[in-house]
């Protein structure tokens, strides 16, 4: 488990991170998102005793990462987002070399190394010299270091920036394997990414929290955002009568195309099933080819938006008031 408690960074008069308190418990995958400048990197830096925290607390299983901070690494597998890797060693090699560095010794390199290649799936390249792989498979090796010294808490800081498309589904899934068994923390700038392996999202803004919950959780409570959008062949004054004459929702959004009108309805108050039910009656009264109807529900990309311009509002406000 990791506990973060009023964890602040400064540097000079710039709050890279403000105050962030937040737990991660074993065994699940962490989704750790947030504009370009949120503080993401930072945190993460002081989390794996990489980087010093202007205050606050950071304990990995107890151990205090700032007090204790040899106990507390060896808790800890680490992938910044340009992998650490020596270029001119090969695969093995290199993975010798981090695993002495970590205090594994005697036969438990070998073992440990066997392991961490099978897992990562780079055997047919390990004794490859890694300039000579591709940044796929260089990522891969820098997840095989992670994992050296069998470490309970993987972090990985953008492990699939830079990537082709099939790259990233390899790196995917070797990272839903790793959080079988292990707890991961993920930062990415890919929303899809997240809300497919992590169990809970964590996102800041401005180096605050303003979110922590499962991708499913945040879309139900933004759930009251979901909008109708109906396409209809007909004049626009025609089209809006007849949603009027519908539903008590007033149109948000119209377009007219091509002889078609599209409409975009807010929350409704009603069921789905009933709310489009009426629409479609109203429609077919009136002798209006109803084309096209579907609900739009909020995205983990609409409500990352949402939470993060609402924090950059909240931080202009206060800035004013000051």
């Amino acid at each position: 488990m990791i506990e973060v408690k009023h964890l602040t960074k400064r540097y000079g008069n710039h709050l890279a991170v403000d105050d962030l308190t937040f737990t991660i418990e074993n065994g699940k995958v962490y989704g750790f998102l947030g504009p370009n400048g949120a503080g993401k990197s930072t945190t993460m830096n002081i989390i794996t005793g990489c980087l010093a925290a202007t205050s606050g607390e950071v304990k990995i299983d107890g151990f205090d990462i700032f007090e204790q901070a040899t106990e507390a690494k060896k808790r800890i597998g680490y992938l910044p987002e340009i992998p650490p890797v020596y270029l001119d060693r090969t695969i093995r090699e290199y993975l010798r070399f981090v695993a002495e560095a970590k205090g594994v010794k005697g036969a438990e390199v070998r073992k440990q190394i066997d392991k961490v290649i099978a897992e990562t799936k780079i055997g047919d390249y390990e004794n490859r010299l890694i300039k000579n792989l591709s940044k796929g498979y260089r990522q891969r090796v820098g997840i095989a270091q992670a994992l050296l010294g069998e470490p309970d808490v993987i972090i990985l800081d953008e492990p699939t920036v830079g990537l082709d498309p099939s790259q990233i589904i390899e790196i995917r899934n070797l990272i839903s394997e790793l959080g079988k068994d292990r707890t991961v923390i993920l930062s990415s700038h890919i929303l899809s990414e997240i809300q497919a392996i992590c169990d809970v999202i964590i996102i800041i803004s401005k180096g605050k929290m303003v979110a922590y919950d499962t991708a499913e959780n945040l879309e139900r409570s933004f759930a009251s955002q979901e909008k109708i959008l109906l396409k209809a062949q007909g004049g626009k004054e025609a089209v809006l009568q007849c949603v009027r004459t519908a539903v008590s929702a007033e149109p948000d959004e119209v377009t007219e195309k091509d002889g078609c009108v599209t409409v975009s309805i807010p929350d409704h108050g009603e069921s789905e099933e009933a709310f489009c039910r009426d629409l479609f009656n109203a429609f077919a009264a009136a002798g209006i080819p109803l084309i096209q109807m579907t609900t739009k529900r909020p995205t983990l990309e609409d409500i990352f938006i949402r939470l993060t311009q609402e924090a950059d509002v909240d931080d202009a406000g206060k800035e004013a008031q000051s």
